[in-house]
């Protein structure tokens, strides 16, 4: 596995480059849902192909006040995951931005809702470093995790609006058999709150539950999804929406593509999930 830790040896590396290359973007603490990822990633880029994956805290996608100074940073534990898994490249930069930057990528429509209402910001961040990350590594694909739905739908819009030729491969959430969908945060719950987090899933499943049956009312589906996590343990909700699967914006009835997404502080860690209702 070669290692590279600065933006001009990412250049040099992609000038040299021969094989096609498929690139996992993260931000480190690497679980069993990046190996889905980084699995998902070998299968297109295929036995002779080069899987990419990128590990980079970024500071812009964090709100003042927010966890990016203990955000966890296991480098060689990450490391090792990485060559354990069969990747080719590691890019873990050092720096990516010079001091005196002025120019950032934004998108306006998807990122307006959702975690775009209660992070102002973040989603400019992301979109910022995933177009570095796409000019410094010039994958021919970038896979990138369902959980994360509101940012897979953005990074989408990104490259369809600024013409990145790069294809963009969703994976479906990975979640532990209680159905908590598995993230680099989930570490930071003690073991009550631990044990309260899948009300999130739960409370998703209630709705599509109903949907099933019949019920089209969002209000009522929401209704139905805050019953069930309200009784949580140090469970405060952020937010619940009903959206347009395609563009994200907010139903009053249900129709093809619902997504239900929502995010939840279990004590202070705020955690994300959605689900397809229909």
């Amino acid at each position: 596995m070669k290692i590279i830790e600065s933006t001009d040896a990412a250049q040099a590396h992609v000038r040299e480059r021969t094989a096609k290359s498929v690139l996992v973007p993260t931000m480190g603490a690497l679980h069993r849902g990046h190996l889905e990822l980084i699995r998902v990633a070998r299968g297109h880029a295929g036995n002779d192909g080069e899987v990419a994956v990128s590990i980079f805290v970024n500071p812009l996608q964090f709100e003042a006040g927010s966890d990016f100074d203990k955000y966890p940073r296991p480098q060689s534990t990450d490391e090792k995951f990485c060559e354990d898994s069969g990747v080719n490249l590691l890019f873990r930069p050092r720096e990516m931005y010079f001091d005196d930057r002025s120019v950032y990528v934004e998108e306006k429509r998807l990122s307006a809702g959702l975690c775009g209402t209660s992070r102002p910001g973040h989603f400019q961040g992301v979109c910022t470093v995933v177009a570095k990350l796409f000019n410094l590594l010039a994958p021919t694909a970038a896979v990138f995790g369902e959980k994360d739905y509101q940012q897979l739908a953005i990074i989408r819009r990104m490259v369809r609006d600024l013409n990145f030729p790069i294809e963009i491969i969703g994976v479906p959430t990975v979640r532990e058999a209680d159905g908590l969908a598995l993230s680099s945060r989930n570490q930071y719950l003690n073991s009550d709150e631990r044990a309260a987090a899948p009300a999130l899933y739960q409370a998703m499943l209630r709705a599509k539950e109903l949907a099933a049956a019949g019920e089209n009312s969002v209000s009522k589906l929401i209704d139905a999804a805050r019953d069930v996590i309200g009784p949580a343990k140090r469970a405060r909700i952020d937010y619940i929406s009903i959206v347009d699967a395609e563009n994200l914006q907010p139903l009053e009835k249900l129709r093809p593509k619902a997504l239900i997404a929502l995010a939840v502080f279990i004590g202070k860690t705020r955690l994300i999930d959605n689900l397809r209702l229909t």
